[in-house]
């Protein structure tokens, strides 16, 4: 009698209405069909805990339907995952507040859903595509080489997509050019413009431009790249060029930290004064020149292996890290010991 009653107010108020005789007709109908709303009668607790153990079941609001001396029971059903109780005798304003409510805070809830699985799906796709970008960036460094340089390089990017790059490759026979360079911030648009300004150097795409000269190309670089048309982003750079037959090298700077060259248990620091490149079209660069000892070893680097913590929570000074160079850079895994040395200040 009672289920007649709920069933034709709730007809009476448009709502389409299915009822089922025992537990087992009702498990079989929710789990077969799309229901937004589930009555249970206060003999239905069982019926309730395989409702909600259900993944298909799970999300419908249950409302169970109890006698005003009921209280209890009706706590009893809410603790067990029922979302509103109602008391008999039934009463049609009530009943629809109660219904309504319940269907629109499932509407909430499956809206809310939706959004969240189109926020990790966009998530995902960004996600694959900053990897693909992070790929695309490692394809473009060179290989390790033997000729005519020994040269060798540890590259470990961070959880971001970054603006480090760097490259090397002989300009002719006697003269071999090593770059690094470092944009501002991180992300999509400081890795576009770092790859874009190693590219230029890689190709000589840089007119009127004396490649055999760190000067010249940093000057290059400033004129190409300015903030104001990089979405106010600027690079730091250091660039070298090793002359074989005489053994030197020339070397500028764009405010990038210093190389460092290490020939046994000495060690000097590769720098030039000059202003990071994009900030002023008018900025002047250096070039110095050094001569290079037979089995020296040079260090062309980012601040990031260097500009770390200290146990004490201030940063490394740069004279503790070449002491750390002085003594472990020239080892045949000397790239090796200055990454753990890092990793183990993170």
């Amino acid at each position: 009698r009672d289920l007649e009653i709920l069933a034709k107010l709730l007809e009476n108020q448009g709502l389409e209405v299915h009822t089922a005789l025992d537990a087992t007709h009702a498990l079989e109908l929710l789990k077969s069909s799309d229901f937004d709303l589930v009555f249970l009668g206060s003999e239905g607790y069982e019926t309730l805990l395989k409702i909600k153990d259900h993944p298909r079941t799970n999300p419908i609001p249950v409302l169970i339907t109890t006698a005003p001396d009921q209280l209890d029971e009706a706590v009893h059903f809410l603790e067990a995952g029922a979302e509103d109780y109602l008391s008999k005798p039934f009463h049609a304003v009530l009943l629809r507040a109660r219904v309504m409510a319940s269907l629109e805070k499932k509407a909430l809830g499956e809206a809310g859903l939706r959004h969240l699985q189109a926020v990790e799906e966009t998530q995902r796709r960004l996600q694959g595509e900053l990897s693909e970008a992070a790929r695309y960036v490692r394809s473009i460094l060179p290989e390790p080489i033997e000729h005519p340089l020994q040269i060798d390089w540890k590259y470990s990017p961070s959880s971001e997509l970054g603006g480090d790059a760097f490259g090397y490759h002989s300009i002719d026979e006697e003269h071999f050019a090593i770059y690094l360079l470092d944009v501002c911030g991180h992300g999509v648009a400081a890795s576009l413009l770092s790859v874009t300004a190693i590219n230029m150097i890689r190709s000589g795409a840089l007119p009127n431009t004396d490649f055999r000269d760190p000067s010249a190309v940093l000057a290059a670089l400033n004129l190409a790249f300015p903030m104001e048309r990089q979405n106010g982003m600027y690079f730091t750079i250091w660039h070298g060029i090793y002359h074989t037959p005489s053994r030197t090298l020339r070397h500028g700077s764009g405010g990038h930290p210093p190389a460092l060259l290490i020939s046994g248990s000495e060690s000097s620091r590769l720098h030039s004064p000059g202003m990071i490149i994009g900030a002023m079209p008018d900025s002047r660069f250096e070039t110095h020149t050094c001569p290079v000892p037979e089995g020296a070893t040079l260090f062309v680097l980012c601040d990031g292996c260097y500009e770390i913590q200290n146990a004490g929570g201030g940063m490394v000074a740069f004279e503790e890290f070449e002491a750390f160079m002085r003594q472990n850079g020239q080892e045949p895994n000397g790239l090796g010991k200055l990454f753990a040395w890092v990793k183990k200040r993170q």
